[in-house]
């Protein structure tokens, strides 16, 4: 059942990122919630399956982007798995602290992306701008990290972590 669950949530976070949430901007900046889906999966599984879902939910992003193909899935790949490696280390004894994570998380995610997309060409990301984008996409991602915290641990209760994608 696991093998449905997962790739259902990924597709469930790209049809709400494609047509719900492009229709909704604040201050003229979307929410990324197919990073948050990366973030959440490194808060719920580890590591490996922040990796996995990052590297799924980035993939299947670059697919509707005009960016090179492969972009978000590295970015959103190495923000899952350094989520779960130190969310490893963090005692969730609140219920916040997986929020501000996700909040922190996402404001990185965001900062790597322009970087990356420097690096192979896209230099126009890299402006003051960039800090407005990334402190709200990770403010939204903070309010809708506990329905996706929620929802990525559903889709993959049941298994081991790293076996969620085999």
């Amino acid at each position: 059942m696991i093998r449905a669950k997962v790739p259902l949530v990924i597709l469930l976070f790209l049809v709400v990122h494609t047509s719900v949430l492009d229709r909704l901007h604040i201050a003229g900046v979307q929410p990324d919630v197919m990073l948050l889906l990366a973030v959440a999966g490194g808060i719920v599984g580890g590591s490996k399956l922040g990796a996995l879902l990052g590297f799924a939910s980035g993939l299947t992003l670059d697919l509707f982007l005009q960016t090179p193909l492969g972009l978000s899935a590295l970015v959103f790949c190495l923000v899952g798995y350094g989520v779960g490696n130190v969310q490893a280390g963090v005692l969730r004894a609140s219920w916040w602290i997986p929020v501000l994570t996700t909040v922190a998380a996402s404001f990185a995610g965001e900062l790597a992306y322009a970087l990356v997309a420097t690096v192979v060409g896209q230099p126009h990301l890299m402006n003051l701008h960039l800090l407005q984008v990334a402190g709200i996409a990770a403010a939204a991602n903070g309010v809708l990290a506990p329905f996706a915290l929620r929802l990525v641990g559903w889709s993959v209760s049941g298994a081991q972590p790293e076996r969620a994608f085999a």
